[in-house]
């Protein structure tokens, strides 16, 4: 790793910036957290969410350290973008790339001008980072780009972020809550071949201390939070650490919902626990389904077949638990009629108004480093990767594919500018998937289950 050329007199604070670029509505734990540690070694540290304001132009002009996070795919397109209108203001800056996307686009961000690249568990090595432009040039080091050490948290320091009002709410029943962003843990220890989550961790996960998850919320709590999403990747990884979290959540906070993400297979693992998430104000689970093929589900190592999500729609529905599937509709494997036995089976589970409708849209990404790279027929059917777009490229066999996830793409980017309610939007798309007679069923104007106004994908 190329080491830094700003020199900072030993002993004297840096100056650092840290940049969110896009994370789902939410206010990024990625800048929190590693803000209290450079913080706590007395660092001066400017927090900048440029999904809801511009970049504070003396704290670029001043920083010393420019550190973009980079959590998904479309944050770290953004940083690409915003990049070179950072290094012409502020030259000397030694800029950093962290997060779950950093390293997966490692030569790209080298190329654009990042000189350290970080992953995994992030803020010690940022914390190193900040020492070395500080120290004498005999105490730096190279860093180690990916780590999964265990680290011990601090209370995240989200001074210096937009408001929660700034970001994505909660819409259920009785109206609208503001919502607060945590991380209980980081990481999976599962396999499955599409999720970037698998190139940096490899089956590994890292939990952050319950008392700084719980004193996370309780300031999050005092800013006027009445819902938290738990961004873990799933929950249920660990079930000894999250349940009690939940326990004295909902002890200290009786009223206050959560949201979490879980797979299938641990919902059915765990399905003892469905109870206690229901009696703990749970608003729903994000599950990611991707396919109701099980032949698919096989080639993305998902760990459960179709007949186990629809035992899991019982499970859920039966202790109260509001489940929010979400899918990959559109992959190689696509054909017109897989997608029409999608939307049908949709309609049969009465999941059709439940799901976010580009859920009905999304094509497979695949990344650098993803596991779906090990499958000799996707290798075969990849082109170079596109480092614009940072992903490698790939087309339908059937190009008529293509097209159809391109007209359904835009007919949900219009008709959602329209307030489209979602049951006339799955209409729309059932047509345009030429899906037969549309059953005769009651689809309701708008979701049963409650849902955040900004959508989950990458």
């Amino acid at each position: 790793m190329t080491c830094p050329t700003l020199l900072i007199p030993h002993n004297e604070s840096v100056r650092v910036l840290l940049v969110s670029t896009y994370e789902m509505g939410r206010q990024p734990f990625g800048l929190a957290s590693p803000a209290a540690w450079l913080r706590a070694e007395g660092h001066e540290v400017t927090l900048a969410d440029v999904s809801c304001a511009p970049l504070p132009r003396p704290a670029l002009e001043a920083a010393e350290l420019i550190a973009f996070f980079l959590p998904m795919h479309t944050a770290t397109k953004l940083a690409l973008r915003l990049v070179e209108k950072v290094r012409a203001v502020n030259p000397a800056a030694h800029l950093c790339a962290y997060g779950l996307y950093a390293p997966l686009n490692a030569e790209r961000l080298r190329a654009a001008g990042f000189t350290t690249i970080l992953g995994g568990e992030f803020e010690q090595g940022l914390l190193d980072l900040a020492g070395r432009l500080r120290a004498p040039a005999a105490d730096r080091s190279e860093l180690v780009a990916i780590s999964t050490a265990r680290q011990q948290f601090l209370v995240p320091d989200r001074t210096g972020l937009p408001p929660l009002g700034a970001y994505a709410q909660l819409i259920d029943a009785g109206g609208t809550r503001r919502v607060g962003y945590t991380e209980a843990s980081r990481g999976c220890k599962h396999l499955c071949r599409h999720c970037p989550v698998v190139p940096v961790y490899r089956g590994l996960f890292r939990i952050v201390q319950p008392e700084i998850v719980l004193e996370d919320i309780r300031r999050q709590v005092a800013a006027g939070a009445q819902h938290i999403t738990f961004g873990d990747p799933d929950f249920f990884n660990g079930p000894g650490h999250a349940i009690p979290i939940l326990e004295a959540l909902h002890r200290e906070w009786p009223a206050l919902t959560y949201d979490v993400t879980i797979k299938v297979e641990h919902l059915l693992r765990h399905r003892d626990l469905l109870p206690v998430l229901a009696r703990t104000n749970c608003a729903f689970v994000t599950t990611a389904v991707e396919s109701f093929d099980d032949a698919v589900l096989a080639k993305l190592d998902k760990g459960h077949t179709l007949a186990e999500f629809r035992e899991c729609v019982g499970l859920t529905r039966a202790a109260g638990v509001p489940l929010a599937p979400t899918f990959i509709p559109f992959h190689p494997w696509t054909t017109h009629e897989s997608y029409r036995s999608f939307l049908r089976t949709l309609v049969e589970l009465d999941l059709d108004t439940q799901i976010a409708p580009i859920q009905l849209a999304i094509r497979l990404l695949i990344p650098e480093g993803s596991l779906l790279l090990d499958l000799p027929e996707i290798r075969a059917l990849v082109g170079e990767f596109d480092g614009h777009s940072l992903y490698y490229p790939w087309r339908n066999p059937d190009p008529s594919l293509d097209r159809l996830a391109a007209a359904i793409q835009e007919t949900i980017k219009r008709e959602e500018k329209r307030r489209t309610p979602r049951a006339q939007l799955f209409k729309l798309i059932w047509d345009l998937s030429q899906s037969g007679e549309f059953p005769d069923l009651p689809l309701a104007d708008r979701a049963t289950v409650p849902y955040l106004t900004e959508p989950w994908y990458c």
